[in-house]
């Protein structure tokens, strides 16, 4: 292992025995979901203190995946993920089907291990950049730009679904009926997960990012990218599966509206 790989390495490796030490004592299995928005940023602002601040395309990385990191940050944090009981309920879900060693092999390998190790993948195109020497010039730019953009998305995607529930808590709050449990406007009538879309983006444009800068167009700092896209492809399948079987009008909406990438949704079809 490269040596200036050891302290991000090391990091994550404490990290995952964190999360898994804290699933042991609170029962509780959101522990990497918890700290999914900081540990990244951290990892690329690594490779920019080793470089002494003096990088500007390093700096510049950073600063990126902190602003990422901040906005997921609060938008867990509003949706209660940081308060007790804030396990993510798609694990309670998978517990159910699986026999207990199963669940607690599942939680070693996977949410503590895979996950954590996942996250040091992502950042290591910002490693990719530290061994370059080009100057920092109109890519970086054009990266920086495309990064915001993708950021501005993925908020949009989140504040929709946010104000979403928000509505539909209060309908059900006044006795009203739901009339159909799940977000379909805005960015969520041309992807059914255009918040992952946005994010999975993020993480390909830091790859292109070091590209760009010079390193190889196929480089061993891609498997981040490719695994994360992986995931949230998992992810999806999973999430919608468990919500096909809460509200039967979510058949149609597959039907109609891309999965991830966001595409010109399929007409409705017409009552006969």
């Amino acid at each position: 292992m490269p040596p200036e790989l050891f302290l991000s390495a090391g990091l994550a490796g404490a990290v995952a025995a964190a999360c898994l030490v804290l699933s042991w004592i609170f029962r509780e299995y959101s522990w990497t979901d918890r700290i999914w928005s900081v540990v990244p940023a951290v990892y690329v602002g690594s490779f920019a203190w080793a470089a002494g601040g003096q990088d500007l395309r390093l700096d510049a990385m950073t600063a990126m995946a902190a602003l990422w990191g901040a906005r997921l940050t609060f938008n867990f944090w509003r949706k209660g993920g940081y308060a007790p009981g804030g396990e993510d309920y798609r694990w309670a879900v998978l517990r159910t089907r699986m026999p207990a060693w199963a669940w607690h092999a599942f939680n070693v390998a996977f949410i503590a291990g895979y996950q954590n190790l996942l996250l040091l993948l992502i950042a290591l195109p910002a490693w990719q950049a530290s061994r370059l020497s080009t100057p920092f010039g109109a890519p970086d730019v054009v990266m920086i730009v495309l990064w915001l953009a993708l950021l501005a998305g993925e908020t949009l995607a989140d504040q929709q679904q946010w104000e979403f529930h928000l509505a539909k808590a209060a309908r059900r709050a006044g006795g009203e009926r739901e009339p159909l449990g799940f977000v379909t406007t805005g960015l969520w009538a041309w992807s059914r997960h255009p918040n992952y879309f946005f994010e999975i983006s993020q993480w390909w444009v830091l790859y292109a990012w070091a590209v760009l800068a010079g390193a190889p167009l196929l480089n061993p700092s891609i498997a981040g990218a490719v695994l994360l896209t992986l995931l949230f492809d998992g992810s999806a399948r999973f999430t919608e599966w468990i919500t096909a079987g809460k509200y039967p009008a979510y058949a149609d909406y597959q039907r109609r509206v891309s999965r991830i990438l966001p595409w010109p949704p399929r007409p409705a079809p017409v009552p006969t």
